[in-house]
């Protein structure tokens, strides 16, 4: 007989974890099929091991300025595999950490590639090609996503690379061309820039970061301009040459075609779900462009199935999968819990400077019809980032000029994605420009750019 379970999550990232030990929490009894490495792409190939990159990064970049603070410096040098090492050992260290939840927890692992199968099971294959059948009253689908390739710029993992093998290159390429300039691709340019490697970004939208309010795309855009990073925004790869040495771009550009030699192209255009292979057809689940629809508590249109993060058509965040997983598990153990609120939900680039916003940006409140009072606090005029050598970048913040509502923020700078939570507090208590401005902020710190953002917005900046 099958073994019983009340919830099998299929995925271990930081949605199919997370619910899983909240369901622990909640009296369930709970499984993990995972086909590579608990803690899925974030944890071993995402979010964490980029950040141990981009702190080496980080780290180097002081140190080659480290005359601006008075402390001199002499014969420093990148050892770039020993900065992959470092990143990796990171990822290792905090999948061991699923681990050890996972047993605390009393979750049981399953190691494998799952499929689901109709009558709530779930089919799961090892290593060796045995397959088991798993039974359970729930089964989540939280597989994740994986780089989106190009159909006209194939990734041969060699020349042309995703995210993965950018974090794992054995050398480190004198010339990249990085094509799109979301998260993956600003955050690897600044990494590699910073290293000594010559950049490239190729943008097909008019500004990179292209979510992010203008003013910032404007600043980062600068930023980037004075490390030596070369943007092409408006532009588009339309094919890569790998039969020499290296590679040969063709860019389509604004005022013509221009081509680019370089070592690697790294292709950063955005992912894609996973869903092929794991029996969704055989159930009956319904998949609408490349996503599985869902309602609030994340059902699918099948009884007893459910899908979270990166399937689902919501955004793809690692702090979203984990809301969202801890809200289907309440709801599927018979919890009163609330449906998440997608216009408040933060987003950050860990680039340098740092990018983090949430809510409307200026044009998006114009279109949407708000009379509207916008602040920006720059860092210049703060003593702590002054004091931090980080006078770059700046705090803005839209209100809604009837009632004081928070309808965005958008930072870019020093530590900003340490300061975003407060704006995301200040949205979800529906809290009034008045009270962040009477909200004593400690100084000197680089929050106190939130509540002189704000002032700036009324006419009340005392810093400005």
């Amino acid at each position: 007989m099958a073994q019983q379970y009340d919830l099998i999550v299929v995925g271990s990232g930081p949605g199919g974890y997370v619910a899983a030990i909240r369901a622990s929490q909640l009296g369930l009894k709970c499984a993990v099929v995972e086909k590579e490495s608990l803690g899925g792409i974030c944890l071993n190939w995402g979010c964490i091991p980029t950040k141990a990159l981009l702190k080496s990064a980080q780290v180097f970049e002081y140190i080659k300025h480290a005359a601006d603070y008075g402390i001199t410096v002499k014969g420093a040098e990148a050892d770039f595999n020993a900065v992959i090492q470092r990143s990796r050992g990171v990822a290792d260290s905090m999948s061991k950490g699923v681990q050890f939840l996972m047993k605390k927890n009393k979750i049981d692992v399953i190691m494998g590639f799952g499929k689901i199968k109709p009558g709530k099971k779930v089919e799961v294959t090892d290593a060796e090609g045995k397959s088991s059948i798993y039974e359970a009253k729930n089964i989540m689908i939280a597989t994740g996503a994986r780089a989106r390739a190009l159909p006209n710029i194939p990734i041969d993992g060699e020349k042309v690379i995703e995210y993965r093998k950018a974090m794992s290159l054995s050398k480190k390429p004198d010339s990249m061309v990085i094509i799109g300039s979301g998260a993956i691709g600003v955050e690897f340019a600044y990494v590699y820039a910073a290293m000594g490697t010559k950049v490239t970004i190729v943008e097909f939208l008019p500004n990179v970061v292209p979510v992010e309010d203008e003013d910032v795309s404007k600043e980062l855009a600068k930023q980037y301009k004075k490390m030596g990073i070369d943007i092409l925004t408006n532009s588009s790869v339309e094919k890569v040459d790998t039969k020499g040495k290296g590679c040969k771009v063709s860019i389509k550009t604004p005022t013509g075609n221009q081509e680019i030699e370089c070592d690697i192209v790294l292709s950063a255009a955005g992912v894609i779900s996973n869903l092929e292979n794991i029996g969704l057809e055989e159930v009956g689940i319904i998949v609408d462009k490349g996503k599985i629809p869902v309602n609030a508590w994340y059902e699918t249109n099948m009884p007893g199935y459910f899908a979270i993060g990166d399937v689902t058509p919501g955004p793809a965040l690692a702090h979203v999968a984990s809301a969202e997983g801890i809200i289907c598990v309440e709801k599927i153990a018979g919890h009163k819990t609330e449906a998440l609120d997608y216009t408040n939900i933060p987003g950050c680039t860990y680039c340098t400077p740092e990018i983090a916003s949430v809510g409307m940006t200026e044009k998006k409140a114009k279109e949407a019809g708000y009379d509207i009072k916008v602040g920006k606090f720059p860092f210049v005029a703060s003593g702590k980032a002054t004091a931090a050598g980080a006078r770059d970048g700046f705090v803005k913040v839209i209100y809604d000029a009837k009632y004081g509502e928070l309808l965005g923020a958008h930072m870019i700078g020093y530590n900003v994605t340490e300061m975003i939570a407060e704006a995301v507090v200040v949205r979800k208590l529906e809290s009034t420009a008045y009270e962040i401005m009477k909200s004593v902020h400690p100084h000197p710190t680089i929050s106190e750019a939130f509540k002189g953002a704000t002032e700036a917005a009324y006419g009340e900046a005392v810093d400005l």
